[in-house]
């Protein structure tokens, strides 16, 4: 089992209790850095959201059952009180555990299902080469990006950059970079599609920029067409990582589009350069 279906075994088998992000990444074996990586590109969820959304997905179905005791269930759910549960389960589902209790009808609901993982991987992911990178510093179009957007907005995105990248001062070569950093532990992290910079003096405030410092990072080379960068990914975090004997590092991952990448067709290859550690 990879770090994400054990993860989804550990908590489809405790939703009734007390869960935390530490607990969970220790069930698998990895940080919680990886963890909330690694849960990410297999699912499309943060832990923490798939956990509250399975719970209300569980007291849902209970209420529409008839079940007398609303407290019972925000308890049984990981909340303090029926207040903070009517507000959880009424900002998931658009509608209060009266409405579903009263009504007996799921259908309108956006139920969280058991998300059963594919365990398949791609069969051709090129090892590695390992590269220290030099300290850099990257300019361009920022975003924050959630698992309410799901990076739905990247493309986007980069429209934006190709249209402002001329008002970049201080550009260093001809190399794109989309850097993930400043992540939290809900999954949540910025991108910044950018380029370098010499310095970030006479960046216009409009422009986000990251300073990537000197760091090990294992490069892979994704060849396909850039819409199925994800599976790549997810065979990095999830296959490749646990099994390489490295540890994956608290510090900025990137992929690195060079002049052979065709942004109007999205072929061409990339590299996508995660940080790693001994």
């Amino acid at each position: 089992m990879n770090p994400a279906q054990k993860a989804l075994w550990y908590i489809e088998g405790h939703l009734g209790r007390q869960l935390t992000l530490d607990e969970i990444a220790g069930v698998a074996g990895i940080s919680r850095f990886h963890m909330v990586r690694a849960f990410a590109a297999a699912t499309g969820f943060s832990v923490m959201r798939y956990v509250r959304a399975r719970r209300l997905t569980e007291a849902a179905r209970a209420l529409a059952g008839g079940a007398p005791d609303i407290l019972a269930l925000a308890l049984d759910a990981d909340y303090g009180s029926h207040e903070a549960f009517t507000r959880a389960f009424r900002d998931h589902f658009g509608v209060t555990p009266e409405t579903v209790r009263a009504t007996a009808c799921l259908a309108e609901l956006g139920l969280q299902e058991p998300i059963m993982m594919d365990s398949t991987a791609l069969d051709h992911l090129k090892p590695p080469r390992f590269e220290t990178s030099k300290p850099l510093l990257v300019a361009g179009v920022s975003e924050r990006i959630t698992h309410e957007n799901g990076g739905a907005g990247i493309p986007g995105q980069w429209q934006r950059f190709h249209q402002s990248v001329d008002g970049i001062p201080g550009r260093v070569g001809k190399v794109a970079y989309g850097v993930c950093c400043n992540g939290d532990d809900a999954g949540n992290f910025d991108y910044i599609a950018g380029v370098e910079v010499a310095d970030f003096s006479d960046l216009p405030r409009e422009f986000g920029r990251v300073r990537i410092p000197e760091q090990k990072y294992a490069v892979f080379t994704h060849a396909e067409h850039i819409s199925t960068i994800r599976r790549t990914i997810n065979t990095i975090w999830n296959h490749w990582l646990p099994i390489s004997g490295m540890k994956a590092a608290d510090a900025p991952s990137f992929e690195r589009y060079d002049v052979t990448f065709d942004p109007s067709t999205g072929n061409g290859g990339l590299e996508i350069w995660i940080p790693v550690k001994e």
